[in-house]
């Protein structure tokens, strides 16, 4: 509501939480403790917590059914107002929960005050962000799994698409673009799997736990998790209030994950530059320059690898505020929300963007091709012919070597040389060996599970699919 409070009655609002205290807190150090402007954002899990609270209460005959049904009321009247952006939020009253409380005891009167029988902003703040967590989580790895759909797609229609293979960015040996993008793909199922297993993590209920020692209103806390959708209780009442662990592991989480997307998007930034010129990422992805009008910046990409930064520094953040705090509860931990959403919204955000970028991308085949043919990236398959002749590997390792250095020598590939040349330190090469030394005979020896070899490649999208049910 938008009415201004008189100064009695502000007074009279702040004594909610005065307590033992003589003398008014001054208004610089409400503004500077309070954390509304952030925390409100957690006013559909706040609201949801009271509700349940209410419902406790009246179950467990602490306040009466109509108490509680007034109550309930009141808070879904309260959701209504913040949803139309008719709510006054007040730094005065310096958090989500005390506004909520607040506006409370304003619609419905005394009644509003009694639905903090029992908990403390301690347990409520805990429960608050792990309901909000379980949410974003649950809409995180929705996402993800459609972005491993799209990197599937994209990897089986390129699953016999020869490029090079790099290691110290200098080409090595030929691969498949689309066990390329199953490495993307296995790199972010492990993603999903962290985010999985926190969610199960944070799915315990904090309420009843009051400040640190639990409640002397016994508190039917198995009521309050099944109705807020917890799969069980947090068991120690000091533990519940006092860690974040959860947030942290999802910062963790988070991070891991953005810096597989940012090896992901230093690739697209290489492979779409005109000296690879591997890919073409999508116009509406990019951005041109302000004075040269022949550019082409992949944006996006660049963007996600800048903000891996932001999700790396949240963890860092999250460790550095716990790590010294005694149990239970301590202020400190007014500053755990920022980094968390800021992380929440990140990998989102990223998630977003990739799942707009990867279904747009198109190789470039014959590039890719001509790229893996150069580096003499087929001489380990080379080295491999020469130890199914009978030679130990480290004789044919150097066998190899010196052809390449004639290789070098003459400004040619391997297969460009001739059976005399190949053979002039040995009496093992043949005609077959040309067969060998093809990009596409050296992907198709690879033929074993995890291999590049296509077959491979697209068994591993088979089994990808079915066992994530994508």
């Amino acid at each position: 509501m938008k009415d201004e409070k008189t100064p009695d009655a502000a007074e009279s609002e702040r004594a909610l939480i005065q307590g033992r205290l003589k003398d008014s807190t001054d208004t610089f150090v409400q503004e500077f403790t309070a954390s509304v402007d952030f925390d409100k954002r957690l006013f559909e899990q706040d609201i949801t917590n009271s509700i349940v609270q209410a419902k406790m209460l009246s179950e467990t005959g602490v306040i009466t059914q109509e108490e509680a049904g007034s109550m309930v009321k009141g808070l879904e009247k309260i959701r209504e107002e913040v949803l139309r952006g008719e709510f006054n939020w007040r730094v005065d009253l310096e958090d989500v929960h005390m506004n909520i409380e607040n506006r409370l005891t304003e619609l419905i009167g005394e009644a509003g005050k009694k639905v903090h029988t029992g908990r403390s902003r301690n347990d409520q703040i805990a429960t608050d962000l792990r309901l909000f967590l379980i949410v974003e989580i649950d809409q995180i790895t929705s996402k993800i799994r459609q972005l491993l759909r799209e990197i599937a797609k994209l990897a089986e229609e390129n699953a016999a698409t020869v490029m090079p293979g790099f290691t110290h960015l200098q080409v090595a040996q030929p691969i498949t673009f689309g066990h390329h993008l199953m490495a993307w793909f296995s790199m972010l199922e492990r993603d999903l799997g962290r985010l999985m297993d926190c969610k199960k993590r944070t799915s315990f209920s904090p309420m009843g736990s009051a400040a640190l020692a639990g409640s002397t209103f016994h508190p039917d806390r198995d009521f309050s998790a099944e109705k807020m959708g917890f799969q069980g209780v947090c068991d120690n009442s000091l533990d519940a209030v006092s860690d974040r662990d959860f947030a942290i592991e999802f910062c963790s989480a988070a991070a891991i994950t953005m810096t597989h997307f940012s090896r992901w998007c230093e690739e697209l930034i290489l492979w779409s530059s005109d000296q690879f010129d591997f890919v073409e990422l999508p116009d509406r992805f990019c951005t041109g320059s302000s004075i040269m009008p022949q550019k082409k910046n992949p944006d996006v990409p660049e963007l996600i690898r800048g903000k891996t930064g932001r999700t790396n520094g949240n963890l860092i953040s999250l460790l550095t505020l716990m790590k010294s705090q005694p149990l239970a509860y301590n202020k400190d931990n007014q500053e755990d929300k920022e980094p968390l959403f800021d992380s929440v919204d990140t990998l989102s955000n990223c998630v977003d963007a990739l799942n707009g970028l990867i279904p747009n991308i198109a190789a470039k085949p014959t590039n890719m091709r001509q790229a893996a043919e150069s580096g003499f990236s087929t001489a380990t398959d080379l080295a491999d012919y020469l130890v199914k002749k009978g030679l130990p590997f480290r004789t044919a390792h150097d066998l190899v070597g010196r052809i390449v250095k004639r290789a070098i020598t003459t400004n040619r590939r391997l297969d460009e040389m001739s059976i005399s040349e190949l053979s002039a330190d040995t009496d093992l090469i043949g005609d077959d060996i040309y067969s060998v030394l093809t990009p596409e005979g050296s992907v198709a020896s690879r033929d074993h599970h995890g291999g590049t070899a296509p077959q491979q490649v697209r068994n591993a999208i088979k089994e990808a699919r079915d066992r994530l049910s994508l």
